[in-house]
Protein backbone atom coordinates (compact mmCIF):
# COMPACT_ATOMS: atom_id res chain seq x y z
CA UNK A 1 0.00 0.00 0.00
CA UNK A 2 1.43 3.37 -0.97
CA UNK A 3 1.29 6.46 1.20
CA UNK A 4 -0.92 8.04 -1.42
CA UNK A 5 -3.45 5.24 -1.01
CA UNK A 6 -3.88 6.03 2.66
CA UNK A 7 -3.89 9.79 2.20
CA UNK A 8 -1.57 12.16 4.06
CA UNK A 9 -4.16 13.06 6.71
CA UNK A 10 -4.53 9.47 7.91
CA UNK A 11 -1.07 9.37 9.52
CA UNK A 12 -1.16 7.21 12.65
CA UNK A 13 -4.93 7.31 13.12
CA UNK A 14 -5.46 3.98 11.39
CA UNK A 15 -3.71 1.38 9.32
CA UNK A 16 -5.03 -0.04 6.08
CA UNK A 17 -4.80 -3.83 5.74
CA UNK A 18 -5.09 -5.14 2.16
CA UNK A 19 -7.84 -7.68 1.54
CA UNK A 20 -9.20 -9.72 -1.34
CA UNK A 21 -12.81 -9.32 -2.42
CA UNK A 22 -13.57 -12.88 -1.36
CA UNK A 23 -12.65 -11.78 2.18
CA UNK A 24 -15.72 -9.51 2.27
CA UNK A 25 -18.66 -11.36 3.84
CA UNK A 26 -21.73 -10.84 1.64
CA UNK A 27 -19.82 -9.38 -1.31
CA UNK A 28 -21.23 -11.94 -3.73
CA UNK A 29 -24.82 -11.17 -2.71
CA UNK A 30 -24.84 -7.36 -2.79
CA UNK A 31 -26.62 -5.42 -5.54
CA UNK A 32 -23.52 -4.04 -7.26
CA UNK A 33 -25.63 -2.46 -10.00
CA UNK A 34 -27.38 -0.26 -7.42
CA UNK A 35 -24.02 0.72 -5.93
CA UNK A 36 -22.71 1.44 -9.44
CA UNK A 37 -25.55 3.86 -10.17
CA UNK A 38 -24.77 5.76 -6.95
CA UNK A 39 -21.09 5.72 -7.93
CA UNK A 40 -21.96 7.18 -11.35
CA UNK A 41 -23.56 10.21 -9.65
CA UNK A 42 -20.24 10.94 -7.96
CA UNK A 43 -18.35 10.28 -11.17
CA UNK A 44 -20.39 12.83 -13.10
CA UNK A 45 -19.67 15.40 -10.39
CA UNK A 46 -15.93 14.63 -10.43
CA UNK A 47 -15.84 14.86 -14.21
CA UNK A 48 -17.61 18.23 -14.06
CA UNK A 49 -15.07 19.47 -11.51
CA UNK A 50 -12.22 18.33 -13.74
CA UNK A 51 -13.77 20.16 -16.69
CA UNK A 52 -13.84 23.33 -14.60
CA UNK A 53 -10.12 22.87 -13.86
CA UNK A 54 -10.62 22.48 -10.13
CA UNK A 55 -7.53 20.94 -8.48
CA UNK A 56 -7.83 17.23 -7.79
CA UNK A 57 -7.06 15.98 -4.28
CA UNK A 58 -5.66 12.54 -3.55
CA UNK A 59 -7.02 10.02 -4.15
CA UNK A 60 -9.22 11.85 -6.65
CA UNK A 61 -6.70 11.69 -9.50
CA UNK A 62 -6.85 7.88 -9.62
CA UNK A 63 -10.54 7.96 -8.73
CA UNK A 64 -11.24 10.25 -11.68
CA UNK A 65 -9.51 7.81 -14.00
CA UNK A 66 -11.76 4.99 -12.74
CA UNK A 67 -14.78 7.24 -13.07
CA UNK A 68 -14.04 7.90 -16.70
CA UNK A 69 -14.09 4.16 -17.30
CA UNK A 70 -17.37 3.86 -15.35
CA UNK A 71 -19.00 6.61 -17.40
CA UNK A 72 -18.52 4.46 -20.51
CA UNK A 73 -20.89 1.90 -18.91
CA UNK A 74 -24.02 3.84 -17.90
CA UNK A 75 -26.26 0.87 -17.13
CA UNK A 76 -24.42 -2.37 -16.30
CA UNK A 77 -26.13 -5.40 -14.80
CA UNK A 78 -25.23 -6.72 -11.37
CA UNK A 79 -22.56 -9.12 -12.62
CA UNK A 80 -20.88 -6.55 -14.87
CA UNK A 81 -20.93 -3.91 -12.11
CA UNK A 82 -19.39 -6.39 -9.68
CA UNK A 83 -16.60 -7.19 -12.15
CA UNK A 84 -15.98 -3.47 -12.65
CA UNK A 85 -15.43 -2.81 -8.94
CA UNK A 86 -13.19 -5.85 -8.65
CA UNK A 87 -11.12 -4.83 -11.69
CA UNK A 88 -10.59 -1.20 -10.72
CA UNK A 89 -10.38 -1.18 -6.92
CA UNK A 90 -8.37 -2.78 -4.12
CA UNK A 91 -10.11 -3.30 -0.77
CA UNK A 92 -8.35 -2.21 2.44
CA UNK A 93 -9.73 -2.84 5.93
CA UNK A 94 -9.59 0.34 8.03
CA UNK A 95 -8.15 -0.56 11.44
CA UNK A 96 -8.30 2.45 13.79
CA UNK A 97 -5.35 2.94 16.12
CA UNK A 98 -7.88 3.21 18.96
CA UNK A 99 -11.47 2.04 19.24
CA UNK A 100 -13.35 0.48 16.34
CA UNK A 101 -15.51 1.43 13.39
CA UNK A 102 -18.79 3.09 14.30
CA UNK A 103 -21.88 3.70 12.16
CA UNK A 104 -24.91 5.89 12.76
CA UNK A 105 -27.87 6.70 10.51
CA UNK A 106 -29.51 9.86 9.21
CA UNK A 107 -32.45 10.78 7.02
CA UNK A 108 -34.44 13.63 5.49
CA UNK A 109 -37.22 14.61 7.93
CA UNK A 110 -40.70 15.69 6.87
CA UNK A 111 -42.57 18.31 8.92
CA UNK A 112 -45.38 20.79 8.44
CA UNK A 113 -44.42 24.43 8.02
CA UNK A 114 -45.25 27.87 6.66
CA UNK A 115 -43.44 30.51 4.65
CA UNK A 116 -44.89 33.15 6.95
CA UNK A 117 -45.02 33.14 10.78
CA UNK A 118 -48.24 32.85 12.75
CA UNK A 119 -49.37 31.43 16.10
CA UNK A 120 -48.90 27.84 14.93
CA UNK A 121 -45.64 28.32 13.01
CA UNK A 122 -43.11 30.50 14.80
CA UNK A 123 -39.79 28.61 14.80
CA UNK A 124 -37.58 29.71 11.88
CA UNK A 125 -34.93 28.01 9.83
CA UNK A 126 -32.48 30.77 8.87
CA UNK A 127 -30.62 31.31 5.62
CA UNK A 128 -26.88 31.82 5.40
CA UNK A 129 -25.84 35.27 6.70
CA UNK A 130 -23.57 37.43 4.56
CA UNK A 131 -20.88 37.78 7.23
CA UNK A 132 -20.37 34.03 7.66
CA UNK A 133 -17.03 32.77 6.32
CA UNK A 134 -16.38 29.04 6.06
CA UNK A 135 -12.79 28.14 6.92
CA UNK A 136 -11.41 25.71 4.32
CA UNK A 137 -10.63 22.24 5.61
CA UNK A 138 -7.14 21.97 7.03
CA UNK A 139 -6.76 25.73 7.43
CA UNK A 140 -7.07 27.97 10.49
CA UNK A 141 -7.40 31.69 11.12
CA UNK A 142 -5.29 33.33 13.85
CA UNK A 143 -7.13 33.14 17.17
CA UNK A 144 -9.81 30.85 15.71
CA UNK A 145 -8.06 27.50 16.06
CA UNK A 146 -10.49 24.58 16.21
CA UNK A 147 -13.35 26.50 14.57
CA UNK A 148 -14.69 25.74 11.10
CA UNK A 149 -16.26 29.12 10.40
CA UNK A 150 -15.84 32.76 11.38
CA UNK A 151 -17.57 36.12 11.33
CA UNK A 152 -16.15 38.74 8.98
CA UNK A 153 -15.96 42.20 10.62
CA UNK A 154 -14.36 45.52 9.60
CA UNK A 155 -11.51 44.69 12.00
CA UNK A 156 -10.92 41.13 10.80
CA UNK A 157 -12.41 37.81 11.86
CA UNK A 158 -13.99 36.68 15.11
CA UNK A 159 -15.80 33.53 16.34
CA UNK A 160 -19.33 33.24 15.00
CA UNK A 161 -22.15 33.48 17.57
CA UNK A 162 -23.25 30.16 19.04
CA UNK A 163 -26.73 28.61 19.04
CA UNK A 164 -27.96 30.44 22.14
CA UNK A 165 -26.81 33.83 20.87
CA UNK A 166 -28.34 33.27 17.43
CA UNK A 167 -31.66 32.16 18.93
CA UNK A 168 -31.60 35.32 21.09
CA UNK A 169 -31.30 37.49 17.96
CA UNK A 170 -27.55 38.09 17.65
CA UNK A 171 -27.75 38.11 13.83
CA UNK A 172 -30.56 40.64 13.55
CA UNK A 173 -31.48 41.02 9.89
CA UNK A 174 -28.33 39.30 8.62
CA UNK A 175 -30.13 35.94 8.39
CA UNK A 176 -33.54 35.76 6.73
CA UNK A 177 -36.05 33.09 7.78
CA UNK A 178 -36.47 30.51 5.02
CA UNK A 179 -39.49 28.76 6.54
CA UNK A 180 -41.25 28.45 9.92
CA UNK A 181 -41.96 25.27 11.90
CA UNK A 182 -44.21 24.40 14.83
CA UNK A 183 -41.76 23.00 17.37
CA UNK A 184 -38.18 23.95 18.36
CA UNK A 185 -37.44 20.21 18.47
CA UNK A 186 -38.42 19.87 14.81
CA UNK A 187 -36.02 22.64 13.83
CA UNK A 188 -33.30 21.03 15.92
CA UNK A 189 -33.75 17.66 14.21
CA UNK A 190 -33.46 19.36 10.83
CA UNK A 191 -30.25 21.01 12.03
CA UNK A 192 -28.86 17.60 12.93
CA UNK A 193 -29.98 15.94 9.67
CA UNK A 194 -29.01 18.84 7.42
CA UNK A 195 -32.07 18.81 5.14
CA UNK A 196 -35.85 18.43 5.20
CA UNK A 197 -39.11 18.29 3.30
CA UNK A 198 -41.60 20.88 4.59
CA UNK A 199 -45.30 20.34 3.86
CA UNK A 200 -46.94 23.74 3.32
CA UNK A 201 -50.57 24.67 3.85
CA UNK A 202 -51.34 24.78 0.12
CA UNK A 203 -50.35 21.12 -0.25
CA UNK A 204 -46.96 21.78 -1.82
CA UNK A 205 -43.68 20.44 -0.45
CA UNK A 206 -40.73 22.74 0.11
CA UNK A 207 -37.21 21.28 0.22
CA UNK A 208 -34.53 22.87 2.37
CA UNK A 209 -30.82 22.09 2.12
CA UNK A 210 -27.70 22.80 4.14
CA UNK A 211 -26.17 26.22 3.39
CA UNK A 212 -23.50 26.57 6.08
CA UNK A 213 -22.81 26.36 9.79
CA UNK A 214 -21.45 28.64 12.49
CA UNK A 215 -18.39 26.44 12.94
CA UNK A 216 -18.93 25.67 16.61
CA UNK A 217 -18.41 22.10 17.87
CA UNK A 218 -21.32 19.65 17.69
CA UNK A 219 -22.67 18.14 20.93
CA UNK A 220 -25.14 15.22 20.95
CA UNK A 221 -28.16 16.04 23.09
CA UNK A 222 -29.06 12.34 23.10
CA UNK A 223 -25.76 11.61 24.81
CA UNK A 224 -26.44 14.39 27.33
CA UNK A 225 -29.85 12.90 28.15
CA UNK A 226 -28.25 9.50 28.72
CA UNK A 227 -25.60 11.04 30.97
CA UNK A 228 -28.33 12.78 33.00
CA UNK A 229 -30.27 9.55 33.42
CA UNK A 230 -33.31 10.79 31.46
CA UNK A 231 -33.00 7.92 28.95
CA UNK A 232 -30.87 4.84 28.43
CA UNK A 233 -28.90 4.37 25.26
CA UNK A 234 -30.23 0.88 24.52
CA UNK A 235 -33.86 2.00 24.23
CA UNK A 236 -33.43 5.51 22.85
CA UNK A 237 -35.16 6.17 19.53
CA UNK A 238 -35.68 9.31 17.50
CA UNK A 239 -39.42 9.29 18.30
CA UNK A 240 -38.66 8.99 22.01
CA UNK A 241 -36.17 11.85 21.84
CA UNK A 242 -38.57 14.14 19.97
CA UNK A 243 -41.34 13.27 22.42
CA UNK A 244 -39.12 14.29 25.32
CA UNK A 245 -38.25 17.61 23.65
CA UNK A 246 -41.93 18.39 23.08
CA UNK A 247 -43.01 17.38 26.61
CA UNK A 248 -40.24 19.36 28.36
CA UNK A 249 -40.11 22.70 26.51
CA UNK A 250 -38.00 24.70 28.98
CA UNK A 251 -35.58 21.87 29.74
CA UNK A 252 -35.43 21.11 26.01
CA UNK A 253 -34.49 24.71 25.20
CA UNK A 254 -31.64 24.66 27.68
CA UNK A 255 -30.54 21.20 26.51
CA UNK A 256 -30.50 22.08 22.81
CA UNK A 257 -28.39 25.15 23.56
CA UNK A 258 -25.70 22.85 24.90
CA UNK A 259 -25.09 22.05 21.23
CA UNK A 260 -23.43 25.31 20.21
CA UNK A 261 -23.37 24.33 16.54
CA UNK A 262 -25.98 26.09 14.37
CA UNK A 263 -26.95 25.24 10.79
CA UNK A 264 -28.17 27.61 8.06
CA UNK A 265 -30.39 26.54 5.16
CA UNK A 266 -31.54 27.46 1.69
CA UNK A 267 -34.59 26.47 -0.31
CA UNK A 268 -33.61 23.66 -2.68
CA UNK A 269 -36.13 24.38 -5.44
CA UNK A 270 -33.96 22.55 -7.98
CA UNK A 271 -34.71 19.13 -6.47
CA UNK A 272 -37.30 16.87 -8.07
CA UNK A 273 -39.71 15.09 -5.70
CA UNK A 274 -37.98 11.77 -6.33
CA UNK A 275 -34.51 13.21 -5.59
CA UNK A 276 -32.79 12.70 -2.28
CA UNK A 277 -31.43 15.74 -0.44
CA UNK A 278 -28.19 17.39 -1.54
CA UNK A 279 -25.14 15.95 0.22
CA UNK A 280 -21.79 17.54 0.88
CA UNK A 281 -20.56 16.44 -2.54
CA UNK A 282 -23.24 18.63 -4.13
CA UNK A 283 -25.33 15.79 -5.57
CA UNK A 284 -28.62 14.18 -4.46
CA UNK A 285 -28.14 11.37 -1.97
CA UNK A 286 -29.22 7.77 -2.66
CA UNK A 287 -31.11 5.94 0.12
CA UNK A 288 -29.17 2.93 1.33
CA UNK A 289 -26.10 3.74 -0.79
CA UNK A 290 -24.90 7.21 0.27
CA UNK A 291 -22.50 7.43 3.20
CA UNK A 292 -21.33 10.47 5.13
CA UNK A 293 -17.63 10.27 5.99
CA UNK A 294 -14.85 12.36 7.49
CA UNK A 295 -14.08 14.58 4.50
CA UNK A 296 -10.59 15.39 5.80
CA UNK A 297 -9.65 11.73 5.35
CA UNK A 298 -11.69 10.30 2.48
CA UNK A 299 -12.57 11.69 -0.94
CA UNK A 300 -16.12 12.06 -2.15
CA UNK A 301 -16.95 9.26 -4.57
CA UNK A 302 -14.84 6.63 -2.80
CA UNK A 303 -16.63 3.24 -2.54
CA UNK A 304 -16.73 1.89 1.03
CA UNK A 305 -17.79 -1.60 2.09
CA UNK A 306 -19.66 -1.88 5.41
CA UNK A 307 -19.67 -5.15 7.36
CA UNK A 308 -21.80 -5.46 10.48
CA UNK A 309 -25.42 -5.40 11.64
CA UNK A 310 -28.30 -3.15 10.52
CA UNK A 311 -31.03 -2.83 13.18
CA UNK A 312 -34.67 -3.33 12.19
CA UNK A 313 -36.13 -2.80 15.68
CA UNK A 314 -34.59 -2.32 19.12
CA UNK A 315 -34.40 -6.11 19.45
CA UNK A 316 -33.85 -7.28 15.88
CA UNK A 317 -31.08 -6.72 13.34
CA UNK A 318 -30.16 -8.02 9.91
CA UNK A 319 -26.70 -8.61 8.46
CA UNK A 320 -25.11 -5.55 6.85
CA UNK A 321 -22.79 -6.26 3.94
CA UNK A 322 -23.16 -3.40 1.50
CA UNK A 323 -21.17 -1.24 -0.87
CA UNK A 324 -21.71 2.45 -0.11
CA UNK A 325 -20.40 5.60 -1.80
CA UNK A 326 -18.89 8.54 0.13
CA UNK A 327 -21.18 11.43 -0.83
CA UNK A 328 -21.69 13.47 2.31
CA UNK A 329 -20.09 14.63 5.54
CA UNK A 330 -21.16 15.98 8.92
CA UNK A 331 -19.78 17.78 11.94
CA UNK A 332 -20.20 14.65 14.09
CA UNK A 333 -18.60 12.33 11.53
CA UNK A 334 -14.98 12.41 12.60
CA UNK A 335 -12.41 9.64 12.29
CA UNK A 336 -11.10 7.09 9.80
CA UNK A 337 -13.76 4.44 10.57
CA UNK A 338 -16.77 6.64 11.25
CA UNK A 339 -19.77 6.86 8.95
CA UNK A 340 -23.38 7.99 8.70
CA UNK A 341 -25.75 5.79 6.67
CA UNK A 342 -28.42 7.66 4.67
CA UNK A 343 -31.79 5.89 4.97
CA UNK A 344 -33.99 8.15 2.83
CA UNK A 345 -36.91 10.48 3.57
CA UNK A 346 -39.87 10.41 5.91
CA UNK A 347 -40.99 8.80 9.13
CA UNK A 348 -39.94 5.20 8.46
CA UNK A 349 -36.48 6.29 7.33
CA UNK A 350 -36.22 8.34 10.52
CA UNK A 351 -37.23 5.37 12.64
CA UNK A 352 -34.54 3.19 11.09
CA UNK A 353 -31.91 5.93 11.28
CA UNK A 354 -32.62 6.47 14.96
CA UNK A 355 -31.84 2.83 15.75
CA UNK A 356 -28.40 2.71 14.16
CA UNK A 357 -25.54 3.20 16.62
CA UNK A 358 -23.45 0.13 15.92
CA UNK A 359 -19.88 -1.07 15.59
CA UNK A 360 -19.13 -1.80 11.94
CA UNK A 361 -16.04 -2.78 9.96
CA UNK A 362 -15.10 -0.27 7.27
CA UNK A 363 -13.36 -1.43 4.11
CA UNK A 364 -12.14 1.30 1.77
CA UNK A 365 -12.03 0.47 -1.94
CA UNK A 366 -9.00 2.37 -3.18
CA UNK A 367 -8.76 2.96 -6.94
CA UNK A 368 -5.91 1.09 -8.57
CA UNK A 369 -3.24 3.40 -9.90
CA UNK A 370 -3.40 3.75 -13.64
CA UNK A 371 -6.99 2.52 -13.90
Amino acid sequence: MSAAAAGPALNDRARLDPLAFHDLAGWEDDDHAAAFQAFLRSCRALEAQAAELRPAQAPQADLLAVCREALKRPDPGRAEAKRFFEAHFQPFAVVPSSGQGFLTGYYEPEFEGSRTPDEAYSVPLLDRPEDLVTIPQGETLPGLEGLQAARRTPDGYEPYPDRAAIEDGALGTLARPVVYLKEPGEAFIIHVQGSARIRLGDGSVMRVAYAGRNGRPYTSIGRLLVERGEMDLETMTLAKLMGWLKDHPQEARDLMRQNRSYIFFREAAELAPEDGPIGGAGIPLVPGRSLAVDRSLWAYGLPIWLDGQLPVTLDEAEPLGRLMIAQDTGSAIVGPARGDFFFGSGEEAGRRAGLLRHAVRFVILQPKSGS
